[in-house]
């Protein structure tokens, strides 16, 4: 059974949101921007509806994975389906495990599993990207916020570890933006990618 609980997390998150709502007004977000399939990228084709609406749907597989791993075999089952929904939105299946980076979804994942954390966490999402104009070091500050809030919160440490861990992936899926922000070519929120 768990292994089905990995199969739907992991499906979950693989669904490449970003690609298939630009595809919808004739867009390839791989060929827009970054390339990338997030929210970010998607907000570059000026279409603020569907960044929005990409960021709520990536993060809304991220809890559902939670909620039915909860619900099948209880709160080792949801870490568990969070986390294949991560992987499946990084590495999904459909795109030659060539997938996102992860932000919306780690938020999703944390709002699930620790609703007070979660917002915190997109708190410091909005307010990293506002006060830097960086989106990406916005996300990078949520996504250690999200480990760290949950275990001052509630102190589940399996939960805070296992976030860890995601973070420090979604940091690696962050690699190029960090290399861009020591060189100070990385595009700010509002300005074309470099």
């Amino acid at each position: 059974m768990i292994w089905t609980v990995i199969a739907i997390g992991y499906l979950l998150g693989s669904i490449p949101f970003g690609l298939l709502l630009t595809r919808m007004i004739g867009i390839d977000i791989r060929a827009v921007g970054s390339g990338n399939i997030g929210t970010t990228n998607v907000l570059r084709t000026g279409n603020k509806g569907l960044a929005a609406a990409t960021l709520l749907l990536d993060a809304g597989k991220g809890a559902a994975a939670v909620v039915i791993g909860r619900h099948l075999g209880g709160e080792l089952w949801a870490i568990v389906a969070g986390t294949a929904a991560f992987v499946g939105h990084c590495f999904p299946i459909w795109l030659k495990f060539r997938g996102g980076k992860g932000v919306a979804t780690i938020l999703g994942i944390t709002l699930a599993a620790a609703p007070l954390a979660g917002v915190i966490a997109l708190a410091t999402w909005l307010g990293g990207a506002l006060a830097t104009r960086y989106s990406s070091v916005g996300g990078m500050l949520a996504a250690l916020a999200c480990p760290a809030c949950v275990w001052a919160l509630t102190g589940n440490s399996a939960w805070a570890v296992h976030l860890a861990a995601l973070a420090a992936l979604l940091l690696f899926q962050h690699r190029d933006n960090i290399a861009r922000l020591r060189a100070g070519t990385e595009s700010r929120i509002g300005q074309k990618s470099t």
